[in-house]
């Protein structure tokens, strides 16, 4: 499966509509980015239940702000509707493997649990 387009108009519902959703803040211009494109790809094909979403920081500024991206290619997943996983810089194919196999055994009550812990603290 081919990594969707991200923008403003379909990032929420994106989001709130799929358990797991990979998020690749990335520019035309950045060769970090260029490289870790296909790797980014190939991973879709490999784990078809997740969805890879990308997002061009020079067309969606107010994206990249939102999420305060300070560095490309930055990666961002989240797991029912929570960020679990945003760190710039690109990633192996294993790296990125190994990533999402994290994502996919979270306990996400406990995840839920400690959310709610740092909101009240």
């Amino acid at each position: 499966m081919a990594a969707t387009e991200i923008t403003q108009d379909n990032l929420e519902s994106t989001i709130n509509d799929n358990d797991i959703v990979v998020l690749d803040f990335w520019a035309p211009w950045c060769g970090p980015c260029r490289a870790f494109a296909p790797i980014f790809e190939e991973a879709s094909e490999r784990f078809p239940d997740v969805v890879f979403g990308k997002v061009n920081t020079e067309e969606q500024q107010e994206l990249a702000a939102m999420f305060q991206v300070r560095s490309i290619p930055t990666l961002t997943i989240f797991r029912e509707r929570i960020i679990v996983f945003n760190q710039p810089g690109m990633l192996s194919a294993g790296q990125l493997d190994e990533v999402l196999g994290k994502v996919s055994e979270l306990d996400m009550n406990e995840v839920r649990r400690q959310v709610e812990q740092q909101q009240e603290g």
